[in-house]
């Protein structure tokens, strides 16, 4: 496999089951899921879980990143501090398809407690499904970029 078909996927202790039945998903459509933990259900440190699965994405090793907390905001603000990452947290498929489209979002954040197995695995898909449209979004997401320093 390579780097364009693995999806690296992290999460705190209150979304393991979220997050295994998301990689069991991906896997089934050819992706190779990259499961980074934990699997245990002791409390867990969201920061470094999100850290952990963004460093993927930014080296290489995975093109995309998903990553679930409670509510998907803090795993995404820490993403979020990664240079290279552009992750949004979504409970929807419109904005799951939007972040990819428009902002060319290379992770996905998800609140295992606030959406559902089903409404979180069609997040998923638009996610994954949606292209970067490019255009007149380049110019934009280099300025979200340039933010960076």
């Amino acid at each position: 496999m390579t780097a364009s078909n693995r999806i690296v996927l992290s999460s705190d202790h209150a979304a393991i089951a979220l997050r295994q039945a998301i990689a069991a998903h991906v896997a089934a459509q050819g992706w190779e899921a990259v499961d980074v933990g934990p699997t245990t259900p002791e409390s867990t440190p969201y920061p470094l879980q999100a850290e952990a699965a963004a460093r993927r994405v930014v080296s290489g090793d995975c093109r995309f990143g998903i990553i679930l907390c409670g509510t998907g905001q803090g795993v995404m603000m820490a993403a979020n501090k990664v240079r290279g990452v552009r992750c949004g947290v979504c409970a929807d498929t419109f904005s799951a398809r939007m972040i990819r489209q428009h902002n060319d979002a290379n992770m996905l954040a998800l609140g295992a407690r606030v959406v559902g197995e089903g409404l979180a695995l069609d997040i998923v898909d638009a996610f994954l499904a949606a292209p970067f449209d490019g255009g007149r979004h380049t110019p934009r997401v280099e300025m979200i970029m340039a933010l960076e320093g």
